[in-house]
């Protein structure tokens, strides 16, 4: 190779990094703004996220919660900051990837990646709904209902969490819900990359049964609350990408069909042609 073939191969090389270190300065950008904006309402986020735990305590009772080192709850607003700068940036995040990859695509796989773009904030906020309304409140009443009131023989036992344990329960099951709600978008892209088929997903339902209550073992409290609630929404999420991958796949072999024939139609027409000549 020469010296300007190496020349003329770097230069697309240097282009794309200078392409990357720009997306990534704008990605960057986003979640420090929000991170600030974030810290200065912490104290209005943590009160909103206490709202679930106010609902399964009951409106009349007076919630305490505490913070048992004197950095505790500073660190905790720092967790609030980030945690949502990252969610709420990450429509910034997903529009920088898309711009940088969005070159090297062609117009069909554009348009066929943007649909899964625009999905995939949306089922994490689905299932940060889920359990901001359903989990958290029934998790928090089944915690509660272990309390006991002083009497003869018995210790008065009250649940007095600390910010920094509330909060960690509460963003690890809006994640654990988050991710697992993405499951319509990787089986459907892995069905349109034909990695995956419908009959292999109908064929193999029962090991995900025993995966989906696994995944919900490691990735919520060990309550069976959680555990159950995070479980049922993952077995329909899987019967919901059962239908998206059909309709893909349905689609693929249309297009595959289509373009056989075209095949078929442009031999057929070359012989023809010859014998005019």
């Amino acid at each position: 190779m020469s010296k300007d073939d190496i020349e003329a191969s770097s230069a697309p090389l240097i282009e794309h990094l200078i392409e990357l270190r720009q997306r990534l300065f704008y990605a960057v950008l986003a979640v420090f703004v929000f991170f600030i904006v974030c810290y200065i309402f912490a104290d209005n986020i943590f009160n909103l996220l206490v709202i679930p735990y106010e609902r399964a305590a009951g409106t009349n009772t007076h919630l305490r919660l505490i913070f048992t080192a004197p950095q505790e709850y500073f660190f905790v607003q720092i967790k609030i900051a980030f945690f949502g700068a990252l969610f709420i940036a990450f429509p910034v995040i997903a529009t920088q990837i898309y711009r940088f990859v969005a070159p090297g695509l062609y117009r069909p796989e554009r348009k066929a990646f943007l649909p899964f773009l625009i999905a995939t904030p949306i089922l994490f906020f689905l299932g940060a709904c889920l359990v901001y309304f359903v989990v958290m409140p029934l998790a928090m009443r089944f915690f509660l209902s272990m309390q006991q009131t002083g009497a003869a023989g018995k210790a008065a036992i009250e649940l007095l969490p600390r910010v920094s344990e509330y909060l960690g329960l509460i963003m690890t099951l809006i994640f654990a819900f988050g991710i697992m709600f993405q499951l319509p978008v990787v089986v459907t892209l892995l069905t349109q990359a034909g990695l995956v088929s419908v009959e292999t997903l109908k064929t193999k339902r029962k090991y995900a049964v025993v995966i989906a209550f696994i995944a919900a073992a490691v990735l919520t409290p060990p309550d069976p609350i959680s555990q159950i609630s995070l479980a049922v929404p993952t077995l329909l999420l899987y019967e919901i990408s059962i239908l998206s991958a059909k309709r893909v796949e349905k689609k693929r072999q249309a297009a595959e069909a289509a373009e056989a024939a075209k095949e078929r139609e442009e031999k057929e027409a070359s012989p023809s042609d010859a014998d005019a000549s």
